[in-house]
């Protein structure tokens, strides 16, 4: 597994990472599932430590995953262990088990740090992120107070932000003009890619950058149909209705016939795209078994030019039109 640096950061991450979200099961807010269905445990660590083997050292998860479950995994099966680098997330409060609101308080995200270094067995976070924090929050300053406080005493080592899936990016932007923090997450894939402009400024000024949705919920990884429907445990029960897969499947054949073309299967097509661009640090796929951790490093490719420019240019208006269907359909 290549390795790439974070930024400007002294970690050296895997270009493959593990998105950690899926293992935390199929926990529920209300009415609204917040997971990706059931999982085994047993499954779920046998993944963990095949995903090691594969030569991945970069676990990315947040107390949110599972309400906390998705951290205790990870801390069960590595504890302290410096063989691996461990990426969690803050802000999210459950209000009377029934919504979920965002706080960027000093004191939550204070609280929060020490309940996910107890899950996590750990002595420090890594690298500690805001989940998807708004300018306001930001401009307020109790969350970034907290977070170089918690840099301060040694818990976390690094801090960024978890960048919603909305452009333009004003987050992105604050954080580069203050000169706050060392990374950012961004959505990324051959369906969305509207963070690349982001991505390559955040390059220049030294932010490490990983990349989430390397499948956009599955729908690059080929295994869907017209039929394909999802338990109501999975959030995807209301992110890809029938009339978003229909659509979807559609607009994807001509990457199909490009990954026929390459001898490659559509995630090693998907993976490969997003490694396409140089700026990026780390794509973390959701993995939830061990035969997922190797599928997802192995026969990763360095896509020519030109597979390279007609996979960019599918965006607009072609993708970027099913995007915002897709988040019409979620409200």
């Amino acid at each position: 597994m290549e390795k790439r640096r974070f930024g400007d950061t002294g970690l050296l991450v895997s270009e493959v990472g593990f998105g950690a979200w899926a293992i935390g099961g199929p926990a529920m807010v209300g009415a609204t599932p917040i997971g990706w269905g059931t999982v085994n445990d047993r499954v779920s660590v046998e993944a963990l430590k095949t995903a090691v083997d594969q030569g991945i050292n970069f676990f990315d998860t947040a107390d949110f995953y599972g309400l906390g479950h998705s951290e205790e995994l990870i801390g069960n099966v590595f504890g302290n262990s410096d063989r691996i680098i461990v990426a969690s997330k803050v802000g999210h409060r459950i209000k009377d088990n029934e919504t979920v609101e965002p706080d960027y308080s000093k004191n939550y995200i204070l609280s929060q740090a020490e309940r996910s270094l107890t899950r996590l067995k750990r002595e420090s976070i890594d690298y500690y992120q805001l989940h998807s924090p708004r300018v306001v929050h930001l401009a307020r300053g109790e969350c970034v107070e907290a977070m170089e406080l918690l840099k301060a005493q040694g818990k976390i080592r690094y801090w960024g932000i978890s960048l919603n899936t909305f452009d333009p990016f004003p987050e992105a932007e604050f954080m580069f003009k203050h000169h706050l923090g060392s990374g950012i997450q961004v959505a990324l894939n051959i369906i969305n890619q509207r963070a690349v402009k982001t991505i390559k400024l955040a390059s220049q000024k030294g932010y490490g950058i990983i990349a989430r949705m390397p499948f956009q919920f599955g729908l690059l990884t080929g295994k869907f149909n017209v039929n394909t429907r999802f338990h109501k445990d999975d959030h995807r029960h209301f992110r890809l209705k029938p009339l978003i897969l229909e659509r979807a499947l559609k607009e994807l054949e001509v990457v199909w016939s490009l990954s026929d073309k390459c001898h490659l299967s559509p995630t090693q097509l998907s993976l490969s795209f997003v490694l396409s661009f140089p700026e990026i640090s780390t794509v973390i796929p959701g993995i939830k078994t061990p035969e997922q951790a190797i599928a997802n490093t192995s026969g990763l490719v360095e896509l020519d030019e030109d597979s390279q420019k007609l996979l960019r240019e599918l965006y607009e208006p072609k993708f970027d039109a099913l995007l915002k269907l897709m988040e019409a359909q979620e409200n």
